[in-house]
Formats: structure tokens, C-alpha cells, sequence
């Protein structure tokens, strides 16, 4: 019940912030991965590896994630991922990217899990730049690791490197067309 009161403030927020945007005539906005199906768990390579953080028993391979079908008027993306039942329900922000250009598609396994010339990287809250995996800790249930797309019609340029989330959703403002999003699910074997 507690996730689900986390969940439905950003889901809310994130509504108004991209409006009620149509997708273009050639489909549905969507965001997919090979490695998992929505609401799927991710795989242990998925998972963190900060050695000083005994929760991160991963390899941090970021998972490939592709989209189609953005709406009329996209000139670039944003790209989260944020774990709400982190830190006791005030979530984690694992990853923060934007100027994603328009005529990028998506991201192969493993693509982001450093800084790319693909996208500008804001700051998660371990002060990273680029994908941070779930370091879930032991005996929780499972997380959701909410992978949100946000096209905009800002130039992939528009925007300086190191933004937070929030600096970032303001910085969206009025220019965000529409999101979708992937959740991916993780705990500790």
C-alpha cells in the first residue's frame, strides 16, 4: 500500500507536466526492452556494483531499452529511472538523462552504463551522470524501477549537463509533448 502511495504523486506529476499529448499518426508512444517486459523482474547483471554498498551485487549493465512512435513535433527525449520505494519510500533517482536526439531509437545493453555522446547526463542521487542499478537491500520486496521517456520539443543542445530531476522537470515545462514508461522490478535472490 505505501508503494503505491509513492507511486501515485509522480505518476500525477507527470501527467500534468506532459499534458495529455497525442502520439503521432504512425502508432502509440511506447518504451520496450529486450531484457525484460514491463513489470518484469531485471536481471542480476542489471543490478548495481558499488563495492562500498553491500546491497549492489550486480555487474551495472544497463538493460537495452528502445522506443517508437514519438509524437508529432519531437526534436529530443529524457530518459529516468527512479526507484520510489527507495530510501524508505523517499525514493532513489538512479539515472537522469536528456538531449537524447531525435534520431536516437533506443540504447543497447550495457550503452549507458557510463557517460555516451548520446545524451546530456543530469545527476541521480548517487551524484552519477550516467545508468546506476538497483542495489535493493536484503529481505525487501521487491522495488520498481520506473523507467520514464519524456519527448520534448526542446533541441538536444537546449539543456546544461548536471540537472536533477527536479531542476530538470522544470526546465520541461511547456515543452515536454508526452511520456511512457517501463517498469522493471528487483530485490536481493
Amino acid at each position: 500500500m505505501f508503494a503505491c502511495r509513492s507511486i501515485l504523486p509522480a505518476a500525477v506529476a507527470l501527467t500534468v507536466l506532459c499534458g495529455a499529448g497525442r502520439a503521432g499518426a504512425a502508432g502509440v508512444f511506447t518504451l520496450s526492452s529486450a531484457d525484460f517486459k514491463d513489470g518484469e523482474r531485471l536481471a542480476l547483471k542489471n543490478a548495481g556494483n558499488n563495492k562500498a554498498n553491500p546491497n549492489c551485487i550486480g555487474e551495472n549493465i544497463s538493460p537495452a531499452l528502445n522506443w517508437s512512435n514519438p509524437p508529432d513535433g519531437t526534436r529530443s527525449y529524457a530518459l529516468l529511472m527512479i526507484d520510489p520505494e527507495g530510501r524508505q519510500g523517499a525514493g532513489v533517482i538512479h539515472w537522469v538523462a536528456y538531449g537524447i536526439p531525435v534520431s536516437v531509437s533506443g540504447f543497447a545493453e550495457g550503452e549507458v552504463s557510463g557517460p555516451s555522446d548520446k545524451y546530456v547526463g543530469g545527476v541521480g542521487t548517487a551524484k552519477l551522470t550516467h545508468y546506476t542499478g538497483p542495489c535493493t537491500p536484503s529481505g525487501t520486496a521487491p522495488h520498481h524501477y520506473t523507467f520514464t521517456l519524456i519527448a520534448t520539443d526542446l533541441d538536444p543542445k537546449a539543456l546544461q549537463p548536471g540537472l536533477t530531476r527536479e531542476d530538470l522537470f522544470k526546465a520541461l515545462e511547456g515543452h515536454a509533448k508526452q511520456a511512457t514508461g517501463l517498469i522493471g522490478t528487483f530485490s536481493r535472490p
